[in-house]
């Protein structure tokens, strides 16, 4: 049953109007002889206090569950991200070892056929091969400096994700203790509102408060 329903099940109770009871437990009631309201206010009073009882319930239930699902949700899509910024990074150094073996071969290639003209064509063929190598450094250097940077942001990203699943799960809290709260203060007051009818119940009718009283196997 709804949290408003529930409401005005104890609204209805409080102003004297019987509430409509529940389609199960009406299947089981009989109506009331004349002269038995305060039995029946009784009676509507239990069904009241089980309903209350029920939804906080409910309501609790029903925060944990979405607690643990956001939790859940975030921590995959933390994680997905890192795996998504590992691969990228990956990707980069296998592109630069690439480049650089690439540029290996040129090189020695190229001092191959410097070696094969003559002498002459050995200094250039140093040189190239210099900055072929620190053309492949720079292209090293430049790959493993993307690939940090990367991964600093997905562990920058992970870490932002983390804290904000933190404070929603602590938001998620105050909400599950302020039902926990609102659950006993609701059952308090419905036991007090239960007592105050029994003894009125009991100045009017001790007999009927007295029935009630008796173990289930008595009567």
């Amino acid at each position: 049953m709804a949290d408003n329903g529930m409401r005005g099940r104890v609204k209805g109770l409080l102003a004297g109007t019987p509430p409509a009871p529940e389609p199960v437990v009406q299947q089981h009631m009989e109506p009331p002889p004349d002269g038995a309201s305060s039995a029946q206010n009784q009676r509507q009073a239990l069904l009241v206090l089980t309903l209350a009882q029920r939804t906080a319930d409910e309501h609790v239930a029903s925060a944990h569950h979405q607690a643990d699902k956001i939790f859940s949700d975030a921590q995959a899509t933390a994680q997905q991200i890192v795996r998504e910024a590992e691969a990228h990074a990956q990707d980069i150094r296998d592109e630069a070892d690439d480049a650089l073996a690439e540029a290996r071969a040129t090189a020695e290639q190229i001092a191959q056929e410097a070696q094969a003209h003559a002498e002459d064509t050995r200094q250039a063929a140093d040189e190239t091969l210099a900055d072929a190598r620190a053309r492949a450094a720079e292209i090293t250097k430049d790959a493993q400096s993307h690939a940090d940077e990367l991964q600093h942001q997905a562990e920058q990203r992970y870490q932002d994700i983390v804290g904000s699943l933190a404070t929603k799960r602590e938001a998620l809290q105050q909400q599950i203790e302020a039902l926990e709260h609102f659950d006993r203060e609701y059952r308090s007051r419905l036991t007090t509102f239960m007592q105050n009818q029994l003894r009125a119940l009991w100045v009017d009718q001790p007999e009927v408060v007295a029935e009630l009283e008796q173990p289930p196997g008595a009567a």
